[in-house]
């Protein structure tokens, strides 16, 4: 969907007409579905997470600016709410493991999960935070192709379809992308 397409629809919706959004939903369900399962792991949770993202976006969609696509908006807000459901998912905090001791018996083991350990945790947020500020912060052109690509996992000829521009367009884009965020990283010191 064209981002002029995707602007009249939204202000058919706003305008009242709440079946104009449906268009955007099927416009966008297999890339917010694909975003929500990459994220979380989980087909069912994907799917959830799928349904609560476009119900936000309904419920939102007067505040959206417009500044970027809708679908780049849309995938954004995808991604936070999959963040905000695996930081209140529990998580495992132990590995069974079955050996077998000296007498052949079976035993079990328990060894502690080290990945999720706090100061892990918390670093992985900031650098989370950093990178999502970093993304806010580049160009919506550059913003826009760098979230199709890598967060929503579109490939080169999807995004130059929906952008309607060439594949070796997409890459220049993405590429140019790419340094400019590496630069805005450097310079907040997220990474040296």
């Amino acid at each position: 969907m064209t981002a002029e397409l995707e602007q009249q629809t939204i202000k058919q919706v706003l305008d009242g007409d709440r079946n104009a959004f449906e268009d955007l939903v099927i416009a966008n369900q297999r890339n917010v579905y694909n975003l929500a399962l990459k994220i979380t792991g989980n087909e069912q949770d994907a799917l959830d997470l799928s349904q609560e993202a476009f119900i936000k976006a309904y419920r939102q969609l007067s505040s959206f600016r417009g500044e970027s696509k809708f679908s780049v908006w849309l995938y954004r807000l995808t991604y936070n709410l999959c963040i905000d459901f695996k930081r209140k998912k529990p998580q495992a905090g132990i590995i069974s493991l079955t050996h077998q001791d000296e007498a052949g018996d079976n035993m079990d083991m328990e060894i502690p999960d080290m990945r999720n350990l706090p100061e892990d945790s918390a670093m992985r947020q900031e650098v989370r935070e950093s990178i999502a500020s970093g993304i806010d912060e580049l160009g919506s052109m550059h913003r826009e192709i760098l979230v199709m690509r890598e967060i929503t996992g579109m490939s080169y000829d999807e995004i130059a379809k929906t952008l309607k521009i060439s594949e070796g367009t997409v890459k220049s884009r993405l590429a140019r992308a790419r340094m400019n965020l590496a630069d805005i990283l450097t310079k907040k010191g997220t990474f040296p």
